[in-house]
This record gives structure tokens, C-alpha cells and sequence, in this order.
């Protein structure tokens, strides 16, 4: 079997693979977008209510939502690590049939999770999300004593 980078079977290979890094990289978008919008809706809910208590509910999502992503995240540089190799291997010419039928991830699991759980991509958005919680949650307890200085504001 002639495997080069002409080979239908190792291009659908190299595109299978491709296809799995974007279904990686939509998802953690996707964890993003609806980590801002659940977490936005509970902190106007907490504005609304004027109860500073309920800020902290805002933060469980903006946790789970950060594992999650560090999780697709992780996955998606195992697979990146496996479409290196799989290239490696083709241009080194040690490709072999059994390697067209194999998609997994490659790198230690445990080291691509710390790898992604501490990427900036991670920290630096849901950090920020999580001290905006505690932000409004100060802000409404500023308000409501200056409210109660004044009994005529509204």
C-alpha cells in the first residue's frame, strides 16, 4: 500500500482528525458563550433582587464551566499531538496501514489536563468572570447602604 500525501486514505485520515480539532475548539467557544450568558443572567437577577448573597451563586458556573473547557481543551491538543505524529510519520515514511485506523489522543492525559486547566485561555477568561461576581456583589451592598442613608432614594 502506497501511503504518501497524495493517498485518499491518508488525506481522509488527516482530515478526520482535523474535523475532530474543530469540533474541540467550537466546543470550549460554545463553554465560553454560555458561561457569560448564565453568568450574566444570575448577577442582573442579583442586581434586580438586591440580595449580595446570591453573587456567589454566580460563580458555580464560571467553575464548572472552566473544567469543562479545560477539558475539551485538553483533548484538543492530544489530538493535535496525534495529527503531528501521524504527519511525522508519513513525511519519515514509517506510516503504516494500522495507523490510518487509529484516532486517539496523544500526551499524558494527566499532563495535557494540567496543560490546559493552567493555559490562559482558561484562567484568563473565567478568573475575570468569577472577580466580576465579587465586584457585584460589593457594588449592591455599597448601594443598599447608601439606600438606607437616604430613605427618600429609590
Amino acid at each position: 500500500m502506497n501511503l504518501d500525501e497524495t493517498s485518499a486514505s491518508v488525506q481522509s485520515h488527516l482530515g478526520i482528525i482535523q474535523g475532530v480539532i474543530q469540533r474541540m475548539a467550537t466546543n470550549s467557544t460554545s463553554c465560553k458563550t454560555w458561561c457569560t450568558t448564565i453568568v450574566s443572567a444570575i448577577l442582573v437577577a442579583v442586581s434586580d433582587k438586591k440580595n449580595p448573597d446570591l453573587s456567589w451563586v454566580a460563580i458555580f458556573p464560571a467553575i464548572l464551566f472552566a473544567i469543562l473547557d479545560a477539558y475539551y481543551l485538553a483533548l484538543e491538543k492530544g489530538f493535535r499531538n496525534s495529527y503531528k505524529t501521524f504527519v511525522k510519520k508519513l513525511h519519515n515514511g514509517t506510516l503504516s496501514p494500522e495507523d490510518l485506523y487509529s484516532i486517539s489522543t496523544e500526551g499524558g492525559k494527566i499532563k495535557t489536563h494540567f496543560e490546559a486547566i493552567t493555559s490562559f485561555s482558561i484562567w484568563g477568561f473565567y478568573i475575570p468572570l468569577i472577580i466580576l461576581a465579587l465586584i457585584v456583589k460589593h457594588l449592591i451592598i455599597s448601594n443598599l447602604g447608601s439606600a438606607s442613608q437616604f430613605p427618600f432614594y429609590k
